[in-house]
């Protein structure tokens, strides 16, 4: 299974690695080898040493305190101190540092500085300008935030594949049942 990345933000991304809060619970991040995958496929580094369960505990950690910064500006609320501190004192340990080299640029680094990278990023991120541009997913059921890039600013879903095509035909669904029970 890939990881998807629709969020427009890597600590959005990480954050959305557990699916369905509100519902049916979904974790991605499952096992070492799937932060291991997440950090390549997220395009933080090109190569990643080995996770290891402290490692997934820790990531999952994180992203558990972003997820609640994030809704926290969203709700218009003050951050929790403990999430805070999480984001920033894992921010503070050294990144994932891009090298040249004669194919371009690489990033190798280890899962601690993976993590600090995607720390990193929470902190542009909700101190930056798209912090205002951040929306929860329109889906009810859905709980992917995302950075509303669009030109009028009008986006409702995480991603049509995955939230808008399911919203937009339920409702036509229950137009066309309307209609018939109308008749």
């Amino acid at each position: 299974m890939k990881h998807v990345f629709l969020c427009g933000d890597p600590a959005l991304d990480l954050a959305c690695t557990l699916r369905a809060r509100r519902t049916t619970r979904f974790e991605t991040l499952d096992a070492p080898d799937r932060l291991d995958a997440w950090y390549l496929e997220s395009g933080i580094v090109d190569a990643v040493s080995p996770c290891q369960e402290a490692d997934l505990v820790q990531a999952v950690a994180v992203r558990e305190a972003v997820y609640a910064l994030v809704t926290a500006r969203l709700a218009d609320e003050g951050y929790d101190d403990e999430a805070l501190a999480l984001v920033n004192e894992t921010a503070r340990r050294p990144p994932a540092t891009p090298q040249l080299t004669a194919r371009g640029r690489w990033v190798e680094a280890t899962p601690a500085q993976a993590l600090s990278t995607v720390a990193r990023h929470a902190i542009e991120l909700l101190s930056g300008p798209e912090a205002p541009l951040m929306k929860e997913c329109a889906n009810p059921e859905c709980t992917k935030v995302f950075i509303d890039r669009s030109r009028g600013g009008r986006r409702e879903w995480c991603g049509m594949e995955s939230c808008g095509n399911k919203i937009k035909a339920a409702a036509y669904r229950a137009r066309k049942k309307e209609t018939a029970a109308a008749r």
